[in-house]
């Protein structure tokens, strides 16, 4: 039987949502470079898949974060996400930016947070873990407690995972880079020869070059 990483790292491979591209790497708004490319907002333009990350983040939650009286998405890629999720559990919902913004009331925090809500997370995907921890630390310092994370997809950095612990927020996601690379190499849509590429990039991200 398929598991869940596999199943949806394959959904997101068909549609392209993320794309392997070791020949002719990508630039990430950090700098790096990188064959691989994740873009899950894509899903919001088909309704079968669509449904698919709502129902199975909404499970995550019921299942693993049971005590949660609020959503928050982390602007912008989550925002869409957190709200089909709130909208599911029947949850208040919020969306947090990268920034305040800079004019009228100049908020964090778009939506209404009451001190004292337990709040999950919504973020679509994982790099370094630092612009999805900054939301965490706006609704701490909102008087809220962060129960968790809940995301579509992971590269599983190493520095990603210290940072979360550091920071003692549990994280848990759909899928994967191992899955998909997995998934990848299982469908032809790599070879073998791109795997030791692949695995060197993710070794040391910063670092690497095609």
């Amino acid at each position: 039987m398929k598991t869940l990483e596999t199943i949806f790292a394959e959904k997101l491979l068909k549609v392209k949502a993320i794309k392997l591209q070791p020949e002719n790497p990508f630039t990430w708004a950090s700098g790096w470079k990188s064959p691989f490319y994740c873009d899950n907002r894509k899903t919001l333009s088909y309704p079968d898949l669509r449904s698919f990350v709502k129902i199975e983040l909404t499970r995550i939650i019921l299942e693993q974060f049971a005590d949660a009286d609020a959503v928050a998405g982390v602007a912008t890629g989550a925002i869409a996400q957190g709200a089909l999720v709130a909208d599911a559990l029947g949850l208040p919902f919020v969306y947090v930016r990268s920034k305040p913004k800079d004019h009228g009331l100049e908020n964090l925090i778009e939506g209404e947070l009451k001190p004292g809500m337990k709040v999950v997370v919504v973020e679509d995907l994982i790099s370094t873990g630092g612009s999805s921890l900054k939301a965490v630390e706006a609704i701490r310092q909102n008087g809220c407690d962060v129960v968790g994370m809940v995301a579509s997809y992971t590269y599983g950095f190493d520095v990603a995972a210290e940072a979360f612990k550091k920071a003692d927020v549990r994280l848990v996601t759909l899928t994967n880079y191992d899955a998909v690379v997995n998934a990848a190499l299982h469908t032809g849509y790599i070879t073998e020869a791109h795997l030791s590429l692949l695995h060197q990039w993710r070794k040391d991200p910063a670092h690497w070059e095609s």
